[in-house]
């Protein structure tokens, strides 16, 4: 299992569970009550919260989701109607993840407020002012299958290229739709794909709303706050370290600042692999700490050197201004300058009975130390 494809998991769960009512008749008297209130909670729920947090695609998603209920169980049917859900809601949930993510919240919902209105007029005109009466086949003729594997294929396609949750559930959601429009004869079926689909979509916004408050979105490394809940819960026994990059205000001015968050980031990546069971977290700025439970000064130590040395060890490529924003089949040679880094480090634990403030602090007045004797080194 790889990082790319870890936010696959809870959606890809929750559809399997949702599955075993379906496939497995001793389960159905259980689900039977349950379903037409748990997929309506999850899309309300959501919805509400989505518009909270200004998780304009959360919000559209669950609209979708809602609009397929009602396909799959109301407008059965309107064959015409029915069909056209089906074939619009795969590509619309498709449409969501890949909707820039640079685009602000204002703009996500105008841009989507805007392409469901007129898909809603569309579809009205079509099948209550002037029938055109198009051959639209059944939910599961060639269109909705073609919509269905565009959307499949659209949304793998963007986790891979941006591995994050809420992307991660439109994949199951997408899947949901067509399930659950296809259990035409079975609405237990359609009602148990759907809320399992309306689930993920939540279960995404509440991990990235939880990304948001304990991680730090530019290297991917848990925040201040999360290493303050750490530090409360750790126990008697840790050490911390602080981890500092060195003339990196320098850097930042020889290079630009886009090079330095792409340093930080690499950066981030060599912490992560710490050794001694070290938990890295971003401090602040160019500054991390690294946590080490169950272990003293002496213990962590060794661990330490061997991530100071690594880092000098470490080249790193600073891209030059006119660097294409996609890699050339042909690169061109020498494309970017190579430099080296290195990092202070302080150390302290709580041997004397320190609170964890006081042991930070003691880490940050070594840090200081070190930095004042000559950097590129650590200092307990």
């Amino acid at each position: 299992m790889t990082r790319r494809t870890l936010p696959l998991l809870p959606g890809a769960a929750l559809l399997a569970a949702a599955a075993l009512p379906v496939l497995v008749p001793t389960w159905r008297d259980a689900a039977q009550p349950l379903v037409p209130l748990t997929g309506w909670v999850a899309i309300v729920t959501g919805v509400l919260l989505g518009l909270r947090f200004g998780q304009v695609t959360v919000v559209v998603a669950l609209v979708v989701l809602a609009v397929v209920d009602q396909a799959a169980t109301r407008w059965s049917g309107v064959g015409d109607l029915r069909d056209v859900v089906a074939i619009l809601a795969p590509l619309n949930l498709a449409g969501l993840a890949w909707t820039p993510a640079r685009a602000t919240r204002w703009q996500r919902a105008r841009l989507w407020t805007l392409l469901l209105g007129l898909q809603g007029l569309g579809v009205a005109g079509h099948l209550f002012v002037q029938p055109l009466r198009l051959p639209w086949p059944p939910a599961a003729g060639a269109p909705a299958v073609i919509a269905l594997a565009l959307a499949l294929a659209a949304t793998l396609a963007r986790v891979l290229q941006r591995p994050r949750a809420v992307e991660g559930a439109l994949v199951w959601a997408v899947a949901a739709v067509f399930l659950a429009l296809g259990a035409e004869s079975d609405p237990l079926a359609a009602g148990l794909y759907l809320a399992a689909g309306a689930l993920a979509v939540v279960v995404a916004l509440v991990e990235t709303s939880h990304a948001m408050a304990y991680g730090d979105e530019l290297t991917g490394l848990p925040a201040r706050r999360a290493l303050n809940e750490l530090l409360d819960a750790v126990g008697p026994r840790y050490a911390v370290a602080m981890v500092d990059v060195d003339h990196f205000k320098r850097f930042n001015d020889a290079y630009g600042h886009q090079a330095g968050d792409q340093l930080l980031r690499k950066l981030a990546r060599t912490l992560q692999d710490v050794g001694g069971g070290g938990r890295a977290f971003r401090y602040g700025g160019e500054e991390f700490a690294v946590v080490f439970p169950g272990l003293n000064v002496e213990r962590a130590r060794p661990h330490l050197e061997a991530l100071r040395e690594a880092v000098g060890e470490m080249t790193f490529t600073v891209r030059e201004p006119d660097r294409p924003r996609r890699k050339p089949k042909e690169p061109r040679p020498g494309g970017g300058k190579q430099v080296g880094v290195t990092v202070s480090i302080g150390l302290a634990d709580s041997s004397g009975g320190d609170t964890a403030a006081e042991v930070v602090k003691a880490a940050d007045q070594a840090l200081y130390r070190a930095k004042r004797g000559g950097r590129n080194r650590l200092v307990s």
